[in-house]
């Protein structure tokens, strides 16, 4: 699975899981947040597809995705990140 076909799967499971995307420009990478009441994921626009997903992964695995269906390369790719998060 490439990485922007990755980042697709990830989105689709976004809107799966009621949680908003947006793409922005600034000077920060991204993660989960709630704002007024609206779980939102922010992930910085310019970067590049494989830490978009990155973010992704860790903001979606913040949510709980524990009791959702995903195909066996997603939750593996979402694990291998948190894993990689708790070693920096």
């Amino acid at each position: 699975m490439t990485q922007e076909e990755l980042l697709k799967e990830l989105e689709q499971l976004a809107a799966q899981c009621s949680v908003s995307i947006r793409y922005e420009k600034g000077d920060f990478e991204g993660g989960f947040c709630v704002l007024k009441a609206e779980r939102l994921i922010v992930v910085n626009k310019k970067l590049a597809p494989a830490k978009k997903a990155s973010i992704l992964a860790q903001g979606l695995a913040e949510i709980g995705i524990d009791e959702v269906y995903l195909k066996p390369v997603l939750r593996e790719f979402i694990e291998d990140e948190l894993t990689k998060s708790v070693k920096l």
